[in-house]
C-alpha cells in the first residue's frame, strides 16, 4: 500500500481512483463498512482505492486544545486500512490555511486535480471544507460537474456496547476512558491498542517478581481508566499474554500515570528502548492501595492468574 504525506507526494501519473475521506480514527466497524465499500467499488471499476485522512485531527486546528484522545496513530490506521484492501492512504497536513479551503476548492484541488476521482464513497453525515460547509449533496453536485460518482454508505452499526448507541469513534473513546475495553472491542472489531517506547521506570515490578514494560505512550493516546487489565504485549514480533496496570501506583504514592505490562511467564525480557504495543481484552479490577506489601503481592499474584484465564479463554 502506498502512503503519501501531502498532495505533492501523489505520483504525477496517478490515474483515476475511488476515494473516501475522513479521520477514520480507530477504523472501527462503521468505518470498515465505508472503506470496504470503496475497495469493492474500486475493484469493480478497475482502479485503486484511496483513503484521504488528516493530521493533526482537524479539531486541534479549528479549536486549539481540543485534540481528542486517539484510538490509533496514523501508522496503525494505515496497517488496518491495508488489511481492508486499500491501495493508498493520503495524509493531508491539516493547517489553518487548509482549514479555510472552501468545499468547492477542496473538490478541485484534492479530488479532481490530484486523485482524479472516479467515485467518492462517504457516510451520510460527511462534511468537509471551511466551517464544514460541504455536504454530501454538494459533493454529489460537484460529481456531476467533474465526472465522479458519489455513493453514500450507512456506517451506523449498533450492538450492546454503549447501551445500543450507534458505533462511533466518540463512543469508543468514552468506553475506553471508562475502562470498558470489552465494549470498545465490540465497536472496533478487535481489542483497543496503545503503543509506545519502553522506558525505565522505578523498576519496582522487577523487585517484586513481576517485571513490567513501562510504556511511554504516544501523544494524545486514548488510555483506559486506571486499573488492572488482561491483554497482550506485542514486542519483537511476538504476541505475549499480559497483565496490564494503568494508573499512578498509589501503593508507592506515585503521581505520574503510566501503562505497564507484565508478560506472563516470560523471564529475562529486555525491551528497553523498543517500540511495543499493548492490547486490552478485559477489565480485572480498579486501582487500589493495600495495607501491606504482602497484601499487594498476594493481589498481584491473583491478578496474574485471572489475566492468564482471560487470555486463555480468548485464544
Amino acid at each position: 500500500m502506498q502512503r503519501w504525506r501531502g498532495l505533492e507526494d501523489i505520483p504525477q501519473d496517478w490515474g483515476r481512483s475511488v476515494v473516501t475521506i475522513g479521520s477514520y480514527d480507530g477504523v472501527h466497524r462503521g468505518h470498515q463498512l465505508i472503506i470496504e465499500h470503496a475497495v469493492d467499488r474500486a475493484r469493480k471499476l478497475g482502479v485503486p482505492a484511496v483513503v484521504v485522512t488528516f493530521d493533526p485531527h482537524p479539531s486541534e486546528v479549528v479549536r486549539p486544545g481540543s485534540h481528542p484522545p486517539l484510538l490509533a496513530p496514523h501508522p496503525r490506521r494505515c496497517e488496518l486500512m491495508a488489511d481492508l484492501g486499500v491501495d493508498a492512504v493520503l495524509v493531508l497536513p491539516f493547517t489553518t490555511e487548509f482549514s479555510q479551503l472552501s468545499p468547492a476548492d477542496f473538490v478541485v484541488k484534492v479530488l479532481v486535480d490530484k486523485l482524479h476521482a472516479k467515485a467518492v464513497v462517504e457516510g451520510p453525515n460527511f462534511r468537509f471544507g471551511h466551517r464544514a460547509a460541504g455536504t454530501v449533496d454538494f459533493l454529489a453536485e460537484q460529481g456531476r460537474v467533474y465526472d465522479f460518482e458519489v455513493e453514500i454508505v450507512d456506517l451506523y452499526v449498533t450492538g450492546e456496547a454503549g447501551g445500543g448507541k450507534p458505533f462511533s469513534s466518540t463512543l469508543t473513546r468514552n468506553l475506553v476512558a471508562e475502562g470498558d475495553v470489552a465494549g470498545a472491542r465490540e465497536i472496533l472489531g478487535r481489542p483497543h491498542r496503545v503503543e509506545g517506547v519502553v522506558v525505565r521506570g522505578a523498576q519496582r515490578g522487577r523487585e517484586l517478581g513481576f517485571p513490567t514494560a513501562n510504556v511511554e505512550t504516544l501523544p494524545h493516546t486514548a488510555i483506559p481508566a486506571d486499573g488492572v487489565y488482561a491483554g497482550y504485549l506485542y514486542a519483537q514480533g511476538e504476541k505475549m499474554p499480559a497483565a496490564i496496570s494503568v494508573g499512578t501506583n498509589p501503593q508507592f504514592d506515585g503521581t505520574e500515570r503510566t501503562v505497564e505490562a507484565y508478560a506472563i511467564d516470560r523471564v529475562g525480557l529486555d525491551l528497553y528502548g523498543m517500540h511495543v504495543a499493548v492490547e486490552f481484552l478485559a477489565y480485572v479490577r480498579g486501582q487500589a492501595k493495600f495495607d501491606s506489601l504482602d497484601d499487594l503481592l498476594a493481589q498481584m499474584g491473583a491478578d496474574v492468574e485471572r489475566c492468564r484465564e482471560i487470555v486463555a479463554a480468548d485464544a
